[in-house]
């Protein structure tokens, strides 16, 4: 991930002087004065981070937020507001912002603020955007026995106040559930707070989660409120927590249990009025038999299990899936009018998806954007499959026969050459 950080203000001077400080510490910065010149840069390089101010004429800061979520999912924004538009900065956070910086800002603490979001931008492993909600309104498509079973679960779920435990492979749709249980709750009008457990790095993690006082730390130039503050009355959902260090462990089990945490500095207990969500693709049980995952965390946060099958377990909603990412990505791209023939979701539907649903929007995306006519035909789709899938076979074979063949033919009219280490080649 590229360290550089891209600033974005109206105000030419802040822009300026903001990117100075950070180049004084070794930080790289671009700066722009507007949202919509902000995503003219994210199109042509990749950045660490995106800093900008919440008001600005246009596009505004919660507008580019929404963009950069939509198409650069991972990349952190941290949002700089003024004193009293503490509200707007809570619904960026909401909204997906990794931190904000309050006007006037001290240096200490955006050079923290900064740090930190390039931090968690290296230890974030590069994730394909979720799949967008369908148009209804309604979180989760697919009629299929698996999918019937997941629905029924996650409605009596919503019902109540228990903590769920999501797993399932990567790219089944563990985040959209949580997101459903959470409307259809009680607690739907409040926040829905999500953790990312494995972006963070260790260090970072509890200060994230439990929010800090000023003066806790190198940086901390003045309180902030943890995760869990800004989820209450609502939903804290804690993604891929199998990848939480056992350091972390034990604090996070004393807040399922007692419904108490401290702000890092401050030693008062504080009160945690939230619901918890948890999604993991790791076997925990395994984890927990080799050493890696608290046992005592891990029933705990399974009081309610939903596991979410993969696509080759529902393969009859594949169709289903299909046009309605085609619906999706044709509006968003300028093709309206795409559609699949019905040799091509055929083809579709017997494909295996080892990304699940995942993988199966980002090829129709990718169909959408490449096609020459509306009508997606199963030739194009043939070709995507092939694309994608890893590079082995007859051809990789052949590919390296030719290649010890010339490597023989080459050591015998080099015999200067014939103790190359074999294992070079293997």
């Amino acid at each position: 991930m590229d360290p550089s950080v891209l600033l974005v203000d109206d105000d030419e001077a802040v822009g300026r002087s903001v990117g100075a400080l950070l180049g004084q510490d070794g930080i790289r910065a671009t700066y722009v004065a507007s949202g919509r010149a902000a995503l003219e840069a994210l199109e042509a390089r990749p950045f660490g981070a995106v800093l900008t101010d919440l008001r600005m004429p246009g596009m505004d800061g919660l507008a580019l937020l929404d963009e950069i979520e939509s198409r650069w999912p991972g990349l952190p924004v941290v949002v700089i507001t003024a004193h009293g538009t503490i509200a707007s900065a809570v619904e960026a956070l909401k909204k997906g912002a990794a931190d904000f910086v309050l006007k006037p800002f001290d240096r200490d603490e955006i050079l923290f603020v900064v740090r930190k979001a390039l931090a968690a931008s290296r230890e974030a492993s590069p994730q394909p955007p979720p799949p967008p909600p369908p148009a209804t309104g309604r979180a989760l498509l697919g009629d299929a026995p698996a999918m019937r079973a997941v629905k029924q679960r996650l409605v009596r779920a919503a019902l109540g106040d228990a903590t769920v435990l999501l797993t399932g492979e990567t790219g089944t749709g563990k985040s959209l559930v949580a997101r459903e249980i959470h409307a259809l709750s009680p607690r739907g009008a409040a926040p829905f707070v999500t953790v990312q457990c494995a972006a963070l790095p260790e260090t970072l993690l509890e200060s994230e989660l439990f929010g800090y006082e000023k003066g806790a730390f190198t940086g901390a130039a003045c309180a902030k409120p943890g995760r869990v503050e800004l989820a209450e009355g609502g939903t804290i959902f804690l993604d891929e927590v199998g990848e939480m260090p056992l350091s972390m462990q034990g604090r996070l089990l004393r807040l399922l249990q007692d419904r108490e945490y401290e702000r890092l500095g401050d030693p008062r207990p504080r009160v945690a009025n939230v619901r918890f969500i948890a999604a993991t693709n790791r076997d925990l049980e395994r984890m927990v038999a080799e050493g890696d995952f608290r046992a005592d965390l891990y029933y705990r946060l399974g009081v309610v299990p939903i596991r979410m099958p993969s696509l080759a377990e529902r393969a009859e909603d594949v169709p289903l899936l299909a046009r309605h990412f085609v619906k999706v990505y044709g509006a968003r791209n300028g093709r309206p009018q795409a559609q699949f023939s019905t040799a091509a979701l055929e083809r579709l539907a017997t494909a295996p998806w080892p990304g699940n649903v995942r993988q199966l929007q980002n090829l129709v995306e990718r169909l959408v954007v490449m096609a020459d006519a509306d009508l997606l035909e199963a030739a194009q789709v043939e070709d995507e499959l092939d694309r994608a899938a890893p590079r082995r076979g007859r051809d990789a074979d052949a590919e390296e026969g030719l290649l010890g063949l010339w490597i023989q033919d080459h050591l015998k009219a080099n015999c200067n050459l014939a103790l190359v280490d074999v294992d070079l080649f293997a």
